[in-house]
């Protein structure tokens, strides 16, 4: 397999959807809580990216074996195995080297941080295998773009702050007198939650939008997915304010003091964020317009990052 086609197979253009969460809690632990480890980021940044393009691997197999339409864009030209004639073994064993990767990179992660990393990882690491195999995977229901948005949103956030703030004690237990003590700090994970509202909502619309696109041929395919099961209008009008409510959980956010006051800032992408919504609710295809919902994560998300980067650097001067 040439790397090109590997890139394709792993759709590498997709995972910003990844790396932008990563990237956001990171600059925010730097902004807010001042730390950052750097082999820590590494073994995250190598972990989450291998476990991501696995996943997207195995989502591609999973539907070219599962395929009952073996015609038209979304099998002869979206799906990589068969626009590049890839063999099967070459892809499965493509997808066990990026597992091992993610699972080594993970554990490594977790013998130096903390056993919560392991258990936070590995609960998002089993969504991600459910979420594309099993008997019902979870994007051939209507629950993907939940478990897409939170899983990929709030909890690569919440680890990318994590892993750099062990030592502050947000989450922690002990055992004593044969009792186990939970201790979690609320306000830890509500602040996580504003700061990762963003990217949970630009997410789950990235698979909402996907899954509005396909809605023709996941009836024919038997994907019984979120559009299928509420219907197109209904599915187009949560696109729609879902997006909004980014605008309010940001406020809450910087008038909370989570995020910094040039956060208000962000209110301006209102304008492009809702020209790019008309243009999707006009037409819903692959081709034309599914690129939107990526350019509005994008618009809103890198806007937030450039913003704590920003403040980050100029926390440093003062």
């Amino acid at each position: 397999m040439k790397l090109g086609q590997f890139l394709k197979l792993a759709e590498i253009q997709t995972k910003v959807a990844s790396m932008v969460p990563l990237f956001i809690g990171t600059f925010f632990t730097l902004y807010y809580f001042q730390k950052f480890v750097p082999l820590h980021f590494f073994l995250m940044l190598v972990s989450l990216l291998s476990f991501d393009m696995a996943t997207t691997v195995s989502n591609n197999y999973i539907d070219f074996l599962k395929a009952y339409k073996r015609e038209g864009y979304g099998y002869e030209k979206h799906n990589a195995i068969v626009r590049h004639q890839l063999r099967e073994s070459t892809v499965r064993m493509t997808l066990v080297v990026l597992l091992l990767v993610a699972v080594i990179s993970g554990f490594l992660l977790f013998v130096h941080t903390h056993i919560l990393t392991l258990l936070i990882g590995g609960a998002a690491f089993l969504v991600g295998i459910l979420y594309s195999f099993g008997p019902i995977p979870i994007s051939r229901t209507p629950f993907g773009e939940m478990f897409s948005g939170f899983v990929m949103g709030y909890f690569i956030t919440f680890l990318a702050v994590f892993i750099h703030v062990v030592d502050l004690g947000p989450l922690a237990w002990t055992f004593q007198n044969s009792a186990l003590l939970v201790q979690i700090d609320l306000d830890f994970l509500v602040r996580i939650l504003l700061v990762s509202w963003p990217s949970i909502i630009g997410i789950g619309n990235i698979m909402l939008a996907n899954n509005l696109c396909d809605m023709e041929e996941d009836w024919e395919n038997r994907r019984f997915t979120l559009p299928i099961y509420i219907g197109k209008e209904k599915a187009l009008t949560l696109f729609t304010w879902s997006y909004y409510s980014i605008y309010v959980v940001l406020l809450i956010g910087v008038f909370s003091g989570t995020l910094p006051i040039m956060g208000l800032l962000v209110l301006g992408t209102i304008p492009l964020l809702r020209k790019n919504i008309d243009a999707f609710h006009k037409i819903q295809t692959k081709k034309d317009t599914f690129h939107l919902a990526i350019k509005n994560f994008l618009l809103v998300d890198v806007s937030l990052l450039l913003i704590l980067i920003i403040s980050y650097l100029v926390s440093l001067f003062l």
